[in-house]
């Protein structure tokens, strides 16, 4: 005859010891704690983590990439504007360009139909895959699940220093970001870092307002997608690549390191400065070599080697100063068969980070990187516990005689 005992956590089925009946509870509970404890802590850990928002991603921007300002509708300019990059109008005809001259342009101006500012460059297949790409491009930035959200209010970006990420935020009272308190983005020392921004609404920038890069932060990885009309202020500073739904505004004296970019409207500006940001440098690791210190025949050259760290033979009696500058190039001290090959060595990462943002003076782990440690941390302890009290009860469990029905 069998008899099954089932807990919150396993059903575990036993037979009668020596006659006896099954009593229940001791070892399936212990069961219960053994499997179950490990498995909720598991449970857990996977709910937090999967709650957690992933990093941003960098938007690709196709053909619209090499634009400092693509508009739909229109394209005006009261002079006089200083833009770097290529500047273009579709579909829209090339008569609809007002007040912009080749003179004020560091690149292109494309129109659709050869019409437009003299010099004009008449392509409009490239004008319209890059109103495509730029399409792309804002429905990818609008998909990235955010990091943070910011309600609808005034000033909701001014005055925060934000690290990498996704930020999300609806309309401002007066302004998302005032003169009062500039918005500064903080790459960490990581110069892949990317900010991705979702206006559900409009963007708008006071007069006078900043947008500043810190700590390795690139324009390039700065992304503005707005769900109508972007207008940055008279003075406005502001980084980044503005993918607007409807129209965007510049007004007098605000610059752009990056680009202003309007899908279905016009782009109006007002002698601005929009620079296109070069592609992202890619975060690389200076290595540097360290050559033996008995090349040479007074034994004090040859101190720095490079990575090859190949030595001459050819000149036996180099000086100090001999000896350590063509060491620094050869990878070893000129003239000594010991200084033939240089010990390289890869250079200490050096700490980044500001006072104010709690970085300054260590490198640190990324937080993604710190939770996944502490989950598995507390995974192992918890099922380590549950295990030694999982045995120390079976040992008292088989101890008891068997009860006689």
């Amino acid at each position: 005859m069998e008899s099954v005992h089932v807990s919150a956590a396993v059903t575990t089925t036993r037979r009668r010891r020596s006659g006896g009946p099954f009593r229940p509870g001791r070892r399936g509970r212990t069961l219960s704690v053994v499997i179950g404890t490990p498995l909720v802590s598991a449970l857990l850990i996977a709910t937090v983590l999967t709650g957690t928002a992933g990093a941003a991603q960098t938007v690709q921007l196709g053909t619209a990439a090499p634009f400092a300002v693509l508009g739909a509708t229109a394209v005006t300019d009261i002079p006089t504007s200083s833009i770097t990059g290529d500047v273009g109008l579709s579909p829209a005809a090339g008569t609809n360009y007002a007040g912009l001259t080749q003179a004020e342009v560091t690149g292109t101006i494309y129109s659709t139909n050869g019409t437009g500012p003299a010099g004009n460059v008449d392509d409009p297949a490239l004008l319209t895959q890059a109103q495509n790409d730029l399409t792309t491009a804002y429905v990818s930035a609008a998909g990235q699940p955010p990091t943070s959200t910011f309600a609808s209010g005034d000033n909701q970006l001014g005055g925060k220093t934000l690290t990498a990420g996704v930020y999300a935020f609806g309309h401002a009272a007066t302004a998302n970001i005032t003169a009062a308190s500039p918005l500064v983005l903080n790459g960490e020392g990581d110069a892949n870092s990317v900010f991705v921004f979702q206006a559900s609404s409009d963007l708008v920038t006071a007069s006078d307002s900043v947008v500043q890069l810190e700590n390795g932060a690139q324009a390039c990885n700065v992304f503005w997608q707005v769900g109508s009309s972007a207008t940055l202020a008279s003075g406005s500073t502001f980084v980044g690549t503005i993918m607007a739904l409807t129209s965007a505004t510049l007004d007098s004296g605000a610059t752009v390191q990056g680009r202003v970019l309007a899908r279905n409207g016009e782009v109006s500006l007002d002698a601005n400065t929009i620079t296109t940001p070069p592609a992202c440098a890619a975060t690389t690791t200076t290595t540097t070599t360290t050559g033996p210190t008995s090349g040479g025949v007074s034994g004090t050259t040859g101190t720095t080697g490079s990575t090859s760290g190949t030595g001459s033979l050819t000149s036996a009696t180099g000086s100090s100063t001999t000896g350590a500058t063509t060491g620094a190039t050869s990878g070893a001290t000129t003239g000594a068969t010991t200084g033939s090959t240089g010990a390289t060595t890869s250079a200490a990462i050096v700490p980044v980070g500001a006072p104010h943002t709690g970085l300054g003076g260590a490198s640190h782990s990324r937080s993604d990187t710190l939770i996944g440690l502490g989950a598995l941390t507390v995974f192992a302890a918890a099922a380590t516990l549950a295990l030694a009290g999982w045995r120390r009860r079976e040992t008292a469990d088989t101890s008891v005689p068997p009860t006689t029905p």
